[in-house]
């Protein structure tokens, strides 16, 4: 998907693409960025003790075949820098407990057989132009490709601007926990949100 952008009498290539292994440090600073905390509560947990976080996720998004892949990252790259991102993937059933207090809340609002969208993250420099929306609507496409009826992803509701654009384009409360506080969470009160959309519910968008 390729386009072009004008800015200040220039004209640069725009472009939303699948990542690379080569993005995976990229993906993670978006990570780091967008996640309200959340990343970097489960990074600091998995890394070394001391270990800089931002490898932590590289390291993460490097592997391949499974979930938390660059494999299941999009990329919106503007004259060769990335601004933008979708991480995105099939939400499989598990029953297995969450141990964690602070990580179970979001486990419980799992949505079994819907493309889960884990992340969607923009530079602050190219924040309103956009890129969130076609993102979202190309997780539409990711959905229908794998023969998924239901995008779903999880909402702080302290996040009022997500929460808009979410409703805009057709999510729906399904469920709700109150988070767990944490000094790495950047919410210490409200509630995690389950939104989902069914992808036939709204009238498609070309991006």
């Amino acid at each position: 998907m390729k386009m072009s952008v004008q800015s200040k009498g220039e004209t640069r290539s725009e472009q939303i693409r699948p990542a690379t292994k080569a993005d995976a440090r990229e993906i993670a600073s978006l990570f780091l960025m967008s996640s309200d905390g959340l990343a970097s509560y489960i990074w600091s947990r998995v890394g070394a003790p001391g270990a800089d976080l931002l490898e932590v996720g590289a390291s993460r998004y490097s592997r391949e075949n499974t979930a938390f892949s660059y494999q299941n990252c999009h990329m919106v790259e503007i004259g060769g820098q990335v601004v933008a991102m979708l991480h995105a993937f099939k939400m499989e059933s598990d029953e297995t407990p969450e141990a964690d207090p602070v990580l179970r809340p979001y486990s419980e609002l799992e949505n079994p057989g819907s493309l889960y969208v884990s992340g969607v993250a923009v530079r602050p420099e190219f924040r309103r132009r956009g890129y969130a929306r076609k993102l979202m609507i190309l997780a539409d496409r990711l959905a229908a490709a794998q023969g998924l009826t239901r995008v779903s992803l999880i909402c702080f509701d302290r996040n009022v601007s997500a929460l808009r654009l979410y409703a805009s384009l057709g999510f729906r409360e399904m469920d709700r926990r109150a988070i767990v506080p944490h000094p790495s969470l950047h919410y210490s009160d409200g509630h995690a949100l389950l939104l989902v959309r069914e992808c036939d519910a709204r009238e498609q968008v070309e991006v």
